[in-house]
């Protein structure tokens, strides 16, 4: 994850629109991987620099950084298909000059010839980076899927729209993580002459309304009738994958655990358990049970242990 943009260019937060301009051009004539051939730190440092000054050289993005709506890298949350991307347009993580040169993404008033073309003999504006045989790769872009728990299990295809236009099919593997990154190769930012940048899907698995998951094994609370419990019998339960039956013991109580083994989600490559919490229901209106416990209390208390 890319860090605080404000603190990459060494300027406040509220900082002009002037006063990021000048503090981007100061550090971009001292990182400028013409000026530092070989050195992959300062190559890296220029790469947070550009990236952070197109999030706050941005009015739109520097305002939805500030309000919280995108972080550093600009990434926005997905529900699958909808929505949109951050740096897919050049955002933090992605290329920003971009297609059009300087004149995208919030750089209309910096002249790259003013920055650059006295060191480096005017390449800026013709090629930029790519004068002294250097032709860099496009940014990679970065985005959050969030996918369900059945989704990360059995895995699927899902589509994304990024803030350009662009729509992606994700394919989500069967036994995808949480936190799991995705890469598809060239979707990202174009390259100064290089290749283009990669497109970097982190899966977001969201929270399910039945299952808990711990590791890779997943509870969940489990209702069985009154008459199952005590005889004993074979019931629904309800799976990631669908509905399996299950067979309970007779005279099982509330909160007994019942194991499926192999129905629970995946973690480091294996997959879990399911554990059911069986939490017994009592008939509406049943004469007979009302009848029955009633004759079990007249006969007095059962004593667990002698005096």
């Amino acid at each position: 994850m890319a860090g605080d943009p404000y603190k990459e260019l060494g300027v406040s937060r509220g900082a002009s629109a002037d006063e990021i301009k000048k503090a981007f051009r100061k550090l971009a004539k001292e990182l400028h991987p013409d000026k530092n051939p070989g050195n992959t730190i300062a190559d890296e440092r220029f790469k947070r620099i550009t990236a952070a000054f197109d999030l706050l050289g941005d009015k739109d993005k520097r305002t939805k950084f500030d309000r919280g709506e995108i972080d550093a890298d600009g990434r926005e949350q997905f529900r699958g298909f909808g929505g949109g991307a951050g740096g897919a347009r050049g955002g933090p993580g992605g290329n920003p000059f971009g297609q059009g040169g300087a004149r995208q993404q919030g750089f209309e008033n910096i002249d790259l010839d003013e920055i650059f073309g006295g060191m480096f003999g005017g390449a800026a504006r013709s090629g930029g980076a790519r004068a002294g045989g250097y032709a860099p790769k496009g940014q990679d872009v970065k985005a959050t899927l969030e996918i369900s728990l059945e989704d990360s299990i059995s895995g699927t295809t899902r589509r994304i729209q990024f803030s350009d236009g662009r729509m992606l099919d994700v394919a989500i593997p069967k036994g995808a993580a949480d936190g799991q990154t995705i890469r598809l190769k060239g979707q990202g930012a174009p390259g100064r002459g290089g290749p283009a940048g990669d497109a970097l899907i982190e899966l977001k698995v969201a929270k399910h309304p039945v299952f808990t998951r711990d590791g890779a094994d997943l509870t969940m609370d489990q209702p069985v009738a009154l008459y199952d419990a005590v005889l004993g019998g074979k019931i629904p339960v309800r799976t990631p994958e669908g509905t399996v039956s299950m067979t309970i013991p007779a005279g099982s109580s509330s909160g007994k655990v019942l194991r499926l083994k192999g129905r629970g989600a995946f973690a480091d490559g294996k997959r879990g358990d399911l554990l059911a919490r069986l939490m017994i229901t009592l008939p509406e209106d049943n004469d007979a049970l009302t009848k029955l416990a009633q004759g079990v209390r007249d006969k007095g208390p059962m004593r667990p242990f002698r005096d």
